[in-house]
């Protein structure tokens, strides 16, 4: 049997660990007065020039400007008027499509996505065309040591990181600049450099997925669910029994009864619609090799259907089987320093309220348990840092909004109507707390990556491409699986994948392409021209735009882009279908699901927000400019292949 990736990383002989620690330990400390000395000068040296002394970036993902001016007129954002009437406020332009990975990863390096390669959450194989992470690759440890049918691995994961170019903080660490960097998007995994970091989104659950919930029931059932797994409860008397899946298949038994949960040989309380700490469990998948994660469950309901929610398996940050931090014990400091906390990158469970398994208090609660984690970091680093940058990104405004968007739209009405309103008032006492670290020698950032739209109708462009004559499936079909499973690619031109982008089927480059290289600007200007305008069944606008990424882009990385970017109105996005290659007989359908709003519409339509304790010079500042202002706020030129502009010339 194979020990996925995590495990096998106490396998080394225990003499031959020891004997590595003590050697390094000595060492350390033999070298430590002198590499303090060389620290304390280069330090000197890297703040010479420096018309800052500490940055601080505060990052709240997906706050809209359109909402946090209304409230601030209405005087219910009073942190951020008084930092817009003190220094500055603008509104932040986004990338080309406005998506968390693409606009976070500018904002690190300062370029557009040609040259730091992050077009979309997903990206397709060229060889069999299935969706694949865009960000990151997790591969399997390829030496083992056989003893019988166990295959125990004896060297680490290796994981691959796609995201190219060099964020800002890696260059201010080559001048003695220190940074610590805690849930920045698409920092998985973590790079080495002068400073500290916690990974974020796309760093996955400790099954190898983007976030895997288990849910629990006394009752039989049938089908699948997105983004989790069904599992039975057997009744035994008063007790209930299940298990838990964790890597490779490997599960851990546990027992509910009299208000607790047993498992992994520890015991804690369950009660209804509590959620409980996170519990440590430890996969053993041979002797002496284990993969360790944390997990918290809620009790739903008791009785004849007792149901019961298991979070995604977190990878436990105090034995990290993967690198979701630099250096490497900086997760485990956090744990031992703050308590266990989420590791995997998206940790705010949205699929489970997609999928009704939770109820919206039951998903709020979990949000407010991640941000109030992720502020115990964030000050914990401002506490510690007396120079250098600190940049903290809280997701909460971008969940929050995304699964409750349908009660400011006029969908629904509930108890839960106000929820968006309250959370943006939640984020300004954030902004608050943090300006009592700011001085005279600080600059401090509130930014957002994009803001935010209605997702009320989907567009299914895989469908409109087959009605169009672009892309054909087998035997007439109108309809193909997931993953393009059943289209025809020796009669496809064109298909869509991911949320913001188009595929030519170009020959030489897709595995059966069939669009010759004369041909393919020709094809372009002809969807474009189609597309572009395109009318729901009511005569609605449901796309406002469609760009060549030619004309969006410049960089080496410029054939891995989608040919086009589709800029959806406002109320529109991908459909859920297309987004992963189906191809269903409709264009368009109703969004039904708790996932109710969105920015993956025309970026003109979602910028973001930026707020400074200093002055902006631009008129128009993109998040691009972000990096070259970090850089000359300790007075270091920008590199020649950094596209963006310092925004505070003046300082």
């Amino acid at each position: 049997m194979y020990i996925g990736p995590g495990a096998g990383f106490a396998v080394l002989g225990s003499f031959l660990t020891f004997f590595a620690s003590l050697v390094l330990a000595t060492s350390s400390l033999i070298s430590w007065p002198f590499r303090m000395m060389w620290m304390v000068v280069r330090g000197r040296r890297g703040y010479r020039r420096a018309k800052a002394q500490k940055v601080i970036f505060l990052g709240l993902d997906g706050f809209d400007p359109k909402r946090a001016e209304r409230l601030m007129a209405e005087g219910k954002l009073p942190n951020l008027a008084k930092l817009a009437a003190s220094g500055s406020y603008r509104r932040l332009r986004t990338t080309f499509p406005a998506l968390s990975p693409v606009a976070w990863s500018t904002f690190a390096t300062g370029v557009n996505p040609a040259k730091h390669n992050i077009f979309d959450f997903l990206n397709r194989d060229l060889q069999s065309y299935a969706p694949r992470l865009s960000s990151a690759e997790v591969h399997p440890p390829r030496r083992h040591i056989r003893f019988g049918r166990w295959s125990i691995p004896i060297s680490k994961p290796v994981v691959d990181l796609y995201r190219k170019s060099k964020p800002f903080w890696t260059i201010l660490g080559e001048h003695a600049i220190t940074s610590t960097i805690l849930r920045v998007p698409i920092t998985f995994p973590a790079e080495e450099f002068n400073g500290r970091l916690l990974s974020a989104m796309c760093t996955p659950d400790l099954r190898g997925t983007q976030g895997s919930f288990s849910w629990f029931s006394t009752r039989e059932f049938q089908g699948d669910l997105e983004g989790g797994s069904r599992y039975l409860l057997r009744k035994e008397g008063r007790t209930l029994r299940g298990e838990l899946e964790g890597p490779g298949g490997i599960a851990i038994p546990f027992r509910i009864a009299d208000e607790s949960i047993e498992i992994d040989g520890s015991c804690y309380p369950l009660k209804n619609r509590q959620y409980t700490p996170w519990i440590r469990v430890s996969f053993q998948s041979a002797p002496g090799v284990s993969a360790d994660g944390i997990v918290r469950f809620l009790l739903m309901g008791s009785g004849e259907e007792t149901t019961l929610y298991a979070t995604p398996i977190q990878i436990d940050p105090e034995n990290p089987a993967l690198p979701i931090s630099h250096p490497r014990y900086y997760a485990i400091y956090l744990s031992k320093l703050l308590g266990p906390f989420a590791t995997v990158g998206m940790a705010e469970d949205t699929w489970a309220l997609n999928e009704r398994v939770i109820d919206e208090g039951g998903f709020l609660d979990q949000v407010e348990s991640i941000k109030q984690e992720r502020e115990k970091m964030f000050f914990s680093a401002l506490d510690r840092t007396r120079r250098g940058v600190v940049a903290c990104v809280f997701d909460t405004p971008d969940r929050v909004q995304h699964m409750f968007y349908r009660y400011v739209d006029g969908r629904e009405v509930g108890p839960h109507a106000d929820v968006i309103e309250r959370m943006y008032k939640d984020m300004d006492r954030i902004v608050g707390e943090t300006m009592k670290y700011v001085d005279d020698r600080t600059a401090f950032f509130v930014l957002s990556d994009h803001g935010f739209c209605s997702f009320r109708r989907g567009v299914d462009l895989n469908a409109w491409l087959r009605q169009n004559g672009y892309l054909t499936l087998h035997d007439g079909a109108a309809e193909s699986g997931k993953y393009f499973e059943g289209v025809d690619w020796s009669r496809t031109r064109a298909y869509a994948l991911g949320l913001g982008g188009l595929y030519l089927n170009v020959k030489g480059r897709e595995a059966s392409g069939i669009v010759a290289a004369g041909d393919i600007e020709t094809l372009k200007s002809e969807i474009v021209a189609k597309l572009g305008g395109l009318r729901d069944t009511d005569n609605s606008v449901a796309i406002q735009h469609v760009y060549m990424s030619s004309s969006l882009y410049s960089g080496p990385y410029l054939d891995s882009a989608p040919d086009l970017i589709v800029g959806y109105s406002d109320g529109y996005r991908a459909s859920w279908d297309a987004a992963i290659g189906r191809v269903r007989e409709d264009v368009f359908e109703d969004n039904d699901k708790a996932w109710s709003g969105d920015h993956c519409v025309d970026p003109q339509l979602v910028p973001g927000v930026l707020f400074t304790n200093g002055r902006i010079d631009a008129a128009d500042p993109g998040i691009e400019d972000m990096a070259p202002t970090a850089l000359s706020l300790f007075g270091i030129e920008k590199p020649a292949w950094m596209e963006g502009n310092s925004l505070l010339n003046s300082v």
